[in-house]
């Protein structure tokens, strides 16, 4: 057989590399060498692509995933692949130079943003990833305060230096989250000739030199700067390393000595391990951040990251909880997410802070006072999950069999334990009650926020009601942050999210895993009340149940709060005197029946916000239930909030909008129908950055607007701002609507 010439191809093998690394072989390190980190960053800053790169250099995937071909490790649920955006977080642990690496990649978009939560609450370092041609964007705000709130070190990355547009976006950094940028590296080249970095702390270049868009960026080039090398460069590195050391001096006075001392003639003299260590000390007191630079689609720039991250981010035992200490070598883990196996049943996610976990034993929940057996303990990889005989402090685990525990929830070996570090408790505080020694031991929860939007949902027929309910009770312990009610005068079951996505995404849910076509009724806002003035109100309930008479008689007072003062909570207090007076029982039972009033307001029935509730009198007969106390306490707040005037309060929303300035005037006149207030208008490249302040209930559908108006140029996220009291106008055609609805 002759082939001709021009169509002969030569096919040559692809080379390929070792066989992937078994999770089975993942080493099991001391403490001092374990890292439990989070990526966290706006959308599409880069995240998933990072994370995957990660993996794919510590060994342990054969290929490169891709967002937007959906075969990423972390993002496994159907809608993650089809959408390109990652909605729930997935945790993978994996080896990188004899550090162990549990990782949680996390949720880019605000109605996820409880996942972002409870995931900073459980780790210890955090990698912010920026877009480098965006700097720092809505939600990355979001994130970093969330990051600032539990105290968590922080490595910047930016990504995306292959971009156009691309640049060092350091001020950008410093101005907005307000954080103190410690540059590690130096760019090499920018856009599409962006070839690799240079590490300031050795003074070497690191050189991507990618010979075919097929090279995974695995081999690179070290080299020391020398003379040969462009003297723009060695100019540009050589003040910025002067620049890190002066800066690095300023926040760590160990290093500050040391200069002084030893290297006073010759700042650049200092050991490179020398200004490792002090970056270090700076990172882990929280007074900077490190900051990396590179391309995760690029495959430039990651493997530096990992190094950062094991270099700079702590350890867990350098990072300290007061409740562990009570628990000394005893088991002490915090649930953190519960998922749903249809095999196995609920996978609850924990996180060990000391002793040991092994399968087959028996674990109490402080929470719910209640023990249970876990039958299998699991190595967690994204959807893939390999069996292991035990699990030491300082990691993150994945449990099956414990089926009450949901998240929050402390977990530990006996009852005993939790007894025995109660009473270490007691000593070390010289607290007395017996209702703060227990309060002592559990671990501080995961705070979930309130739900902004709902709607009705209702199953095809009345024979699937039994599944449905079934079925939101499993999504529930998975979110918490989903909420679900029964409407005590429709009837009707009502699901509670954080926008449209948020319940959107459920409704697929529902429909592709448990097979149940639902129905969601129109989206509605979920408005908040408030009370205009101070009232005071009494009541006295009188009720002979069988031969047992209840006689209580209750006086309060209400009165509006600022919102902003107690962040948008209500408040309780007792007079001095009543506080010695009532029993603990009692006490209980008056503050249920006055947070069950706060959950639903005189006007529409919202939940109350802005109300403080003062306690005056209590008179309680011999005999008489708590039951009837909080009966009378309800009817009793009922009155006085009637006679306080309602004001319903509106969710309004911060709304970034990046456009071209040939669609901003169309923009900004559509926001202008929409009750918005423009706060500023920025230039990012050739575009416009619009911030503006928008009430929730106009964003109804504006991303298909949007899209329309600036035909697909243009993004923009939104994240709650605060709760505004709507003007007269607006509330009553607001009653009139909802009443027209009832």
């Amino acid at each position: 057989l002759i082939i001709p010439l021009e169509i002969l191809i030569i096919v040559l093998p692809v080379p390929v590399i070792d066989d992937v690394k078994s999770l089975r072989a993942l080493v099991n390190p001391e403490i001092s060498r374990i890292r439990n980190i989070g990526i966290m960053a706006h959308i599409d800053a880069g995240k998933t692509t990072t994370t995957e790169r990660m993996l794919y250099y510590a060994g342990y995937t054969r290929a490169l995933g891709d967002v937007d071909d959906g075969d990423t490790v972390t993002d496994f649920m159907a809608q993650e692949r089809e959408r390109g955006i990652t909605i729930q977080s997935a945790a993978v642990s994996f080896d990188w130079k004899s550090h162990r690496i549990n990782l949680i990649d996390t949720p880019g978009h605000v109605d996820f943003t409880l996942e972002v939560e409870r995931a900073l609450r459980v780790l210890d370092g955090a990698v912010a990833v920026f877009d480098a041609s965006a700097g720092v964007e809505a939600q990355t705000l979001t994130v970093w305060r969330q990051a600032e709130k539990h105290h968590i070190p922080c490595v910047c990355f930016l990504n995306k230096m292959d971009k156009p547009a691309a640049n060092f976006c350091i001020e950008s950094i410093r101005k907005k989250l307000k954080a103190n940028p410690v540059l590690l590296q130096i760019p090499v080249g920018s856009g599409k000739n962006f070839t690799g970095v240079v590490d300031l702390l050795t003074s070497r270049k690191l050189m991507w030199k990618m010979k075919s868009m097929r090279d995974d960026g695995r081999v690179f080039e070290v080299k020391a700067l020398d003379r040969s090398d462009d003297p723009d460069l060695l100019q540009v590195v050589s003040d910025a390393r002067t620049a890190l050391i002066e800066q690095v001096a300023d926040l760590d006075d160990e290093f500050a000595e040391l200069l002084l001392t030893d290297f006073s003639e010759n700042f650049d003299a200092i050991p490179s391990n020398k200004l490792q260590e002090a970056v270090r000390r700076v990172t882990l007191a929280r007074k900077g951040v490190p900051v990396l630079c590179g391309s995760s689609l690029r495959n430039k720039g990651v493997q530096p990251l990992l190094d950062a991250i094991t270099a700079y981010l702590p350890a867990p035992n350098e990072r300290h909880h007061d409740v562990v200490r009570w628990y000394k070598d005893d088991l002490c883990a915090l649930a953190f997410k519960v998922l749903h196996d249809k095999q196995r049943g609920p996978l609850v996610f924990l996180r060990i802070y000391s002793g040991t976990l092994k399968p087959q034993t028996a674990l109490h929940n402080i929470n719910r006072n209640s023990t249970e057996r876990m039958s299998r303990l699991l190595v967690p990889f994204a959807d893939q999950h390999v069996e292991i005989p035990s699990m030491t402090a300082g990691n993150i685990a994945l449990t099956v069999g414990l089926k009450q525990t949901v998240t929050g929830d402390t977990i530990v070996s006996s009852k005993a334990s939790a007894a025995a570090a109660a009473h270490r408790a007691q000593n070390d505080n010289e607290a007395g009650k017996r209702s703060r020694e227990c309060a002592s031991v559990i671990l501080s929860g995961v705070e979930v926020p309130d739900p902004v939007f709902f709607c009705t949902i209702e199953p095809p027929s009345m024979s699937k009601q039994a599944d449905l309910e079934n079925v939101l009770n499993c999504l529930q312990r998975e979110d918490p942050s989903l909420k679900v009610r029964l409407d005590p005068d429709s009837g009707q079951t009502i699901l509670c999210g954080m926008g449209e996505l948020h319940i959107e995404i459920i409704h697929d849910r529902i429909r592709r895993e448990y097979g149940i076509e639902t129905h969601l009724g129109p989206l509605q806002v979920a408005y908040r009340e408030t009370v205009l003035h101070e009232a005071s109100a009494s009541d006295t309930l009188d009720r002979t149940v069988g031969e047992r008479r209840h006689v209580v008689t209750v006086e309060l007072a209400v009165r509006p709060v600022d919102i902003t003062s107690v962040g948008g909570s209500c408040e309780l207090a007792f007079t001095e005197e009543l506080e010695g007076q009532l029993s603990a029982e009692m006490k209980e039972a008056v503050e249920n029946g006055v947070h069950s009033s706060f959950l639903q307001g005189p006007l529409l029935g919202y939940p109350l916000q802005g109300v403080s509730t003062l306690i005056q009198c209590v008179t309680i007969e011999p005999g008489t239930s708590p039951a009837m106390v909080s009966a009378c306490v309800s009817r009793c707040m009922l009155k006085a909030l009637r006679l306080a005037g309602g004001q319903v309060l509106e969710p309004v929303m911060s709304l970034e909008v990046t456009v071209g300035e040939d669609h901003l005037s169309s923009v900004l006149g559509d926001l202008a129908q929409r009750r918005g207030t423009v706060r500023d208008i920025q230039s990012r490249h050739d575009n416009k950055v619009l911030l503006a302040t928008v009430p929730l209930a106009e964003m109804m559908g504006y991303s298909t607007v949007l899209r329309t108006l600036t035909s697909g140029n243009a993004t923009f996220s939104l994240e709650l701002d605060t709760y505004e009291a709507m003007n007269p106008q607006e509330q009553n055609t607001l009653l009139k609507r909802l009443s027209g609805l009832l």
